[in-house]
């Protein structure tokens, strides 16, 4: 096993301690959301009895509430790499954010233009387009994924791409799949076209470091609360494009970067939240041996816990592949572990997914069935929607002890459902 201080982290997470009726949780639900540190609890807390003013004022308590306003800007700019804490935009979450992006971005494009949207994205970073699209009369051209290398080819934008393109949105992993795009030279190419890239990397955040600048793209957008953070979204924007945006806001509000872009009163106790919840990951690096900045810290973090989280991935991927009549929907082969996230999505035949989650969860297992607004991907595989997948989602505070006790369940509850099928 990869030497990685898991004892020690999972102590910083007093829910992975809970019991219900003297059973153990195992928290497999990940990329809907993880558990939080203690440190993030606190911090929350701490804001909301110390700090809990509006902004503008010139009393300690609007003073001490801007600080923490700045500093989850500057811990978010060093997160993501970003030139600057201005190109942080914090908000309520990802899918509003990206509508009201969508919108801004709309003020910029006229009937005819085209836009790139993936099948392999969330609902979030589709639905919003398609319906800026009807709204103004663009084009919607379609990108599939490859189903042998489970990620977007390079070929296949680049015959989409033309002189009309205007905008390209990618992830940077599925949801469902797993898998990781090649967001690097994906961008690159449409970039090349003249087109905008919005890049949602909401499953790739807990996952690996992020360095915006270094994929080149326009926009990136994040949830802190799949990397152990408060509920809320974080969008990056590149200075020099965002500067020239237009943003629906009132007529009053601020007309700087980024307070434009933050509509009403600002989540100010989650950005307390959401910076802890950054200075853990740069403690995680620091107690490895990383004394230099936060964003070096980061680095270090993400330098241990990729390794251990991918040989998680590869001993459920093993244990699952076991089982006949069972199909994973992502990367399997183990020279490619690091090409995708550890969540992992299944489906067994003649068996439906929301019977098999069922059995675990009542057995203290959590994890999810459904499309998980994996819209587009379940559609191109042929997944009836209704039904889905078994979704499977690690993170760097689960344990090998916890993956053997859910692959023990999984054989089991699956030779259980066929031996009562008529």
């Amino acid at each position: 096993m990869v030497d990685f201080p898991i004892e020690t982290v999972r102590g910083k997470f007093p829910a992975l301690a809970l019991t219900d009726k003297g059973r153990r949780r195992i928290y497999l639900d990940n990329p809907a959301g993880t558990q939080v540190p203690q440190v993030v609890a606190d911090a929350v807390s701490r804001c909301l009895l110390t700090t809990n003013a509006n902004l503008g004022g010139y009393f300690e308590t609007t003073i001490a509430a801007q600080a923490v306003v700045d500093e989850a800007h500057h811990a978010m700019a060093d997160f993501l790499g970003a030139a600057s804490p201005e190109e942080i935009i914090i908000g309520a979450n990802m899918t509003t954010m990206t509508y009201h992006m969508s919108r801004t971005l709309g003020r910029t494009m006229k009937p005819g233009d085209e836009i790139i949207l993936t099948r392999m994205d969330h609902e979030g970073n589709v639905s919003p387009w398609l319906q800026l699209a009807e709204d103004l009369g663009l084009v919607v051209r379609w990108l599939p994924f490859d189903e042998k290398s489970w990620q977007v080819e390079e070929a296949a934008l680049t015959g989409l791409l033309s002189g009309k393109t205007r905008m390209v949105a990618l992830n940077y992993a599925s949801n469902l799949t797993g898998s990781i795009n090649r967001v690097k030279s994906l961008t690159r190419l449409a970039k090349q076209a003249g087109a905008l890239v919005y890049v949602d990397a909401v499953q790739f955040a807990p996952h690996g470091l992020i360095d915006v600048q270094d994929l080149g793209c326009d926009f990136l957008i994040c949830s802190a609360y799949k990397f152990f953070g408060p509920h809320m979204g974080i969008l990056w924007g590149r200075r020099d494009v965002i500067d020239d945006l237009q943003p629906y806001k009132c007529r009053c509000s601020s007309d700087n970067l980024p307070e434009r872009f933050e509509l009403g009163t600002p989540q100010i106790e989650l950005m307390a939240g959401l910076t802890a919840a950054i200075d853990y990951f740069a403690d995680l690096g620091a107690a490895a041996g990383e004394g230099g900045s936060r964003r070096q810290s980061i680095a270090k973090a993400f330098e241990v816990s990729i390794p251990y989280e991918n040989v998680l991935a590869r001993r459920l991927i093993d244990g699952l592949s076991d089982i006949q009549g069972l199909t994973i929907r992502g990367i399997t082969d183990p020279a490619r572990i690091g090409e995708r996230v550890p969540t992992v999505s299944f489906t067994v035949d003649g068996i439906a997914p929301e019977t098999i989650v069922r059995q675990m969860n009542a057995e203290n297992i959590f994890l999810w069935s459904g499309h998980n607004y994996a819209w587009e991907v379940v559609h191109q595989l042929g997944i009836p929607a209704e039904q889905g997948v078994v979704r499977i989602g690690i993170a760097h505070y689960n344990t090998s002890g916890e993956i053997d006790e859910t692959l023990e369940s999984v054989h089991r509850v699956i030779a259980m459902l066929r031996q009562q099928r008529p």
